[in-house]
């Protein structure tokens, strides 16, 4: 198991983790993120509101790996504690195929208002936008991303990590 964040050190947290949404490209969509204690566990927390309006639909929370490729092929998954309000959430991956902001690699996040351990399998990341399969020998962003629909989200995470 490799931690890649537990959201405990809030400066090392807020100079890792940006956070954007649809308003890059014209949308009406909000996003916030803050380091914040949820029933118990700190957490990073994005919450915001997903419009479809002006060709818009999500808010996300990034934080990038490593820029010339993170190696993660000794793990087969992500795994990730989250919480928060169910609704269309997604884990969005990166790698250095990923050259348009619209070309990703993506999962579904089922988030439920409990804490509870989500584990993403590699063979669960589907490619958006691009053909060629998922390479985790070269991964260099993680996003977690609401979106697809208008709703207002609000999902926390206390623990993102790589499994064996």
């Amino acid at each position: 198991m490799l931690v890649l964040d537990d959201f405990h050190d809030g400066a090392t947290v807020a100079r890792e983790w940006s956070v954007f949404s649809d308003r890059v490209m014209g949308g009406v969509s909000v996003a916030r993120a803050a380091l914040v204690d949820v029933q118990g566990e700190r957490a990073l927390r994005l919450t915001g509101h997903v419009s479809l309006e002006r060709n818009g639909g999500f808010i996300q929370m990034a934080r990038q790996l490593s820029d010339g490729g993170m190696n993660a092929s000794t793990f087969s998954g992500l795994q990730l504690r989250v919480c928060g309000t169910p609704g269309r959430y997604f884990v969005h991956l990166r790698t250095i195929d990923t050259r348009a902001p619209w070309q990703y690699y993506g999962a579904t996040l089922n988030v439920q208002d409990v804490w509870r351990d989500v584990y993403l399998p590699w063979h669960a990341f589907t490619p958006v936008s691009l053909s060629t399969p998922l390479a985790v020998t070269q991964l260099q962003r993680i996003g977690i991303v609401a979106g697809k629909q208008a709703f207002e989200a609000d999902v926390a995470v206390s623990r993102l990590e790589l499994v064996p």
